[in-house]
């Protein structure tokens, strides 16, 4: 009944797995980010109203948490309203392969599933290394974007395996939780085509939320569709235009995956990194942005496909558009000499110091640059100046990559520099104090009551 892929995945969530020490540490990194990029987000129109929609559905007893409130509800409502805050900034971490991925979009559902089950914290940090795990070797084995579907297909099944080792499901549910969460729920890439809109941002929450109700139907006896992968008209034909196999992550009981992704620096997409990081050290050498003349930004095809083909980049009217726009990006770090999350207001969009610096930029894909990703993110940035010198600066490996990562002390800056507007110091330091010990936690909720009623 069950194909290769599926009985891989399901297989692998039946592991007892050992998380090595690095892998330990970096896992509550992810959810020390992830809590931080939430409540950085609380304001954004979006989660606003993601947690509109939930008050519908607030339940006295048992459920799951949303995030900062005192609400309560089903875990797949939470999973999505906790996903939307998690995701809204575009700041949490990511993976770049044949298909990129933000990986932490599962873990407010492993969270919500977590906390109903009454999982404990080394639980959780297992789950999360599953769904890891799952979620980047999909990203390794085919790409959806070039045929026109979403990499959150990917997270969703990354979800599913995590959801299912938090709650503990059998083999015979995991796989049954697979299949009904692949085959009725196949998201297109058009959240990310042209004006993006507040789904760009809430997508991969829908998909964990998908996630864990397919979990909680399997759990209940639910059985899906056979062969979800490789059937006449299964996700292989329909979606990934190819076949594909998992082979060796039923096995795999030491994962590792997570130490191949990355945190995130700078509040943008993960491909404009180090664009901003070759733009600031560029404007360092101009002096001033109203030395330069005119902008060249030369660049690798996923970036320039995702942040600047679109005549929507040049032009962006929403936030979602704007932290993908590689122009604007460029633009505001040299106007302001840094990103941060105002450089997304309204007002920074439409200000007409930006509209006429976007107008001497130049983004143009390199061929070399090409070659080197996704082992790099090779931006260059080249400055005309109005005294007739040029400047050119490239930079390849960003901070927070793990070839070059981001302290402990630098995710805690990031967490409290996020979350200093809605959490005072005490409440900031109690999360991260139980994040850090996470793995001793007997009860996941010991975590979840230190991010609610805020």
């Amino acid at each position: 009944m069950f194909d290769e892929v599926t009985r891989e995945v399901a297989e692998f969530v039946q592991l007892d797995v050992e998380l090595d020490a690095d892998v330990l540490a970096e896992a509550k990194r992810r959810v020390l980010d992830s809590l931080g990029c939430f409540f950085g987000a609380w304001g954004e129109e979006a989660v606003v109203a993601s947690r509109r929609a939930v008050q519908r559905f607030a339940q006295r007893d048992g459920g799951a948490s949303v995030w900062g409130t005192s609400v309560k509800t089903s875990p797949e409502w939470a999973a999505f309203v906790n996903g939307v805050g998690v995701r809204a900034l575009d700041f949490n971490d990511t993976y770049l392969s044949k298909e990129p991925l933000h990986p932490s979009d599962m873990i407010p559902a492993v969270l919500a599933a977590g906390e109903v089950v009454e999982a404990s914290g080394m639980d959780v940090l297992k789950a999360i290394v599953t769904g890891y795990e799952v979620g980047c070797r999909l990203c390794d084995a085919a790409t959806l974007r070039k045929r026109g579907w979403d990499h959150v297909n990917f997270t969703m099944i990354g979800a599913v395996a995590g959801v299912s080792k938090v709650m503990k499901l059998s083999f015979e549910e995991t796989a049954n939780a697979v299949s009904l969460a692949v085959v009725p729920h196949a998201a297109m890439r058009q959240t990310r085509a042209g004006e993006l809109s507040m789904w760009k941002g809430a997508a991969a929450a829908n998909a964990c939320r998908n996630a864990v109700f397919a979990c909680l139907l399997a759990s209940s006896g639910m059985t899906g569709p056979s062969q979800p992968f490789d059937g006449e008209m299964g996700f292989f034909k329909q979606v990934a235009g190819t076949s594909f196999t998992l082979k060796g992550l039923s096995a795999t009981k030491r994962p590792r995956k997570i130490m191949e992704t990355y945190i995130k620096f700078h509040p943008v997409e993960y491909h404009a990194m180090t664009a901003v990081d070759a733009a600031l050290k560029a404007l360092q050498r101009a002096g001033s942005a109203e030395n330069i003349e005119k902008v060249m930004v030369e660049t690798f095809e996923a970036s320039y496909t995702i942040l600047a083909k679109d005549p929507e980049k040049w032009r962006p009217s929403t936030r979602e558009t704007a932290d993908h726009s590689l122009p604007y990006i460029v633009a505001a770090t040299l106007l302001d000499g840094g990103i941060w999350l105002n450089s997304f207001s309204r007002e920074r969009i439409s200000s007409p110091d930006i509209a006429e610096m976007m107008k001497r930029i130049e983004v143009v894909e390199s061929p070399e640059l090409t070659a080197r990703y996704p082992m790099e993110l090779p931006n260059r940035i080249i400055l005309k100046l109005r005294n007739g010198e040029k400047i050119i600066v490239e930079e390849a490996i960003p901070r927070g990559h793990y070839k070059n990562p981001m302290t402990n002390e630098e995710v805690e800056k990031k967490f409290h520099r996020l979350t200093s507007q809605m959490l005072d110091e005490g409440r900031r330091r109690m999360i991260v104090e139980k994040v850090w010990g996470m793995e001793k936690l007997k009860n996941i909720s010991d975590l979840i009551g230190t991010v609610v009623s805020v």
